[in-house]
């Protein structure tokens, strides 16, 4: 059973744990579909192979979906798609700049007693493009809340590690907080780390993996959940 008081930092994700990001990505991506559902069987399958193909080379971020959404509609519609419907496209796109970032229902309560309570450090660890995150970040009006802050390209094992060491702690002493099990979850475990998921309801393609059980890893349904694990 994790105990709050076994760890020195909880560290939070950021999007889709903190504010709703996915949900925005989800408008676009049905925005894609629709223009270019007669032209292929299974719309979100090619966007996915495209995101899949340029994830070595753009990464994570608004940035890079929104090339792969304008890739995806040239590659799949080809000359059938007009240019005032890719300028449609790029438009939707470039909202996700600047979506807003309002907290979750309870998040900034929960960092707030967190604070109040001085026993531990926060950070933010979340992946993306820089410039993005911040921005979102800013916009959030969460940031006061973190003593530390770091945004990194990936998430893994070696991105955890790292986190520990700029923390100047040792990995048992980490509960990381957020609701991907592929890259908040599985990696922090990997290291000796705990953390506690928070399922959200819609998962991105590239993030999906099977549900798993683990001795240092607790569900809860939303942020306030952790309190249940303070003595």
């Amino acid at each position: 059973m994790i105990q709050l008081s076994d760890f020195q930092v909880i560290a939070f994700d950021a999007d889709d744990t903190l504010w709703d990001c996915q949900s925005h990505f989800e408008r676009v991506e049905n925005a894609l579909y629709d223009m270019i559902r007669p032209y292929c069987d299974d719309p979100a399958a090619e966007l996915f192979a495209t995101e899949s193909a340029n994830m070595a080379d753009l990464g994570y971020g608004s940035k890079a979906f929104t090339i792969s959404i304008i890739e995806t509609a040239l590659r799949v519609a080809g000359d059938n798609i007009a240019a005032h419907q890719l300028q449609s496209l790029l438009a939707s796109c470039r909202t996700l700049l600047r979506m807003p970032a309002t907290p979750l229902p309870g998040v900034e309560e929960t960092l707030q007693r967190l604070c109040e309570t001085g026993r531990w450090q926060l950070a933010l660890f979340t992946k993306g493009e820089l410039q993005d995150q911040e921005n979102k970040l800013r916009r959030s009006g969460l940031s006061p809340y973190f003593s530390h802050i770091k945004i990194t390209s990936n998430k893994d094992e070696a991105a955890f590690l790292q986190l520990c060491q700029e923390l100047n702690i040792q990995p048992a002493r980490l509960l990381m907080v957020g609701n991907s099990l592929r890259s908040d979850i599985a990696p922090a475990l990997a290291i000796g780390a705990s953390a506690i998921y928070i399922p959200f309801h819609v998962t991105w393609q590239l993030e999906k993996t099977e549900p798993f059980a683990h001795e240092r890893m607790m569900e809860v349904g939303e942020i306030r959940g952790l309190f249940q694990f303070e003595s």
